[in-house]
């Protein structure tokens, strides 16, 4: 399922969700520009190479310098291609807009570079000895998801299903199509750990870590004010009944 939009009115002006796509784009038309051995080199300095962190005498005995842990903030606005780079900004200009509108602006950015953060351990977590730098700021937007997930799970989520040539548009609650996205990350995350070789492609365990850190700390990030209206606190009633009527 291919997402389109979100049916959700905001309040505010999402400014920071606009300024991370901005930054984001600015470095990748940066990368765009190097020739393939310095983008190689950008993505071994700053992107995130686990054993950088867990095996220090390994990272000095290959030349890389101290700092390995402000590559935790940098390869969150690192991107290997068009497609990455667009799937993600995508993602987050559809989802991150309604977050920040609840959170605020600055306890938004907060949250997204925290989630970014928790969803990088949890890829060096799993993968400790990997030497493939990791890049990308889908940690970070998982975590975005996950509050979208528990804060508005009635929203109602535009998607495209292409069967053979054709698209397909259908509208979902989110609470179904985040949900389903959550289950593809752990189960490709799970059949990646029992497959041989170095860690590539994609971090899923750095998704599924993200994802929980915005379900389960979005409330921290909160102002003084409920990130919910007393008529939006998440009525899972309604949403097993909605499930129910669909499995009958």
């Amino acid at each position: 399922m291919i997402p389109l939009q979100d049916i959700l009115p905001r309040r505010t002006v999402p400014i920071v969700t606009w300024g991370l796509i901005t930054v984001n784009t600015l470095v990748f038309l940066l990368e765009v520009l190097l020739p393939d051995s310095g983008r190689e080199l950008l993505f071994h300095y700053l992107g995130l190479i686990p054993a950088r962190i867990t095996d220090p005498e390994w990272a000095i005995l290959h030349g890389f310098p101290q700092g390995a842990y402000l590559t935790l903030i940098t390869h969150l606005f690192l991107h290997g291609g068009w497609v990455h780079f667009l799937g993600n900004m995508w993602t987050l200009w559809i989802f991150g807009d309604n977050v920040e509108d609840r959170l605020g602006h600055w306890r938004f950015l907060l949250f997204y570079l925290f989630c970014g953060v928790a969803a990088a351990l949890v890829h060096v977590y799993f993968h400790p000895h990997s030497t493939v730098p990791t890049i990308g700021a889908s940690g970070a937007i998982s975590g975005v998801l996950g509050a979208y997930f528990v804060m508005f799970p009635l929203a109602r989520v535009i998607v495209m299903i292409p069967i053979f040539i054709f698209p397909f548009f259908f509208e979902v609650p989110a609470v179904l199509y985040l949900g389903y996205w959550y289950l593809i990350q752990i189960f490709s995350g799970t059949l990646s750990l029992a497959l041989p070789g170095h860690v590539g492609g994609v971090a899923w365990w750095a998704h599924v870590g993200g994802f929980l850190a915005g379900v389960l700390t979005h409330r921290l990030f909160c102002s003084r004010r409920s990130c919910y209206y007393k008529d939006e606190e998440i009525p899972w009633g309604t949403v097993i009944s909605y499930l129910d009527r669909i499995n009958r």
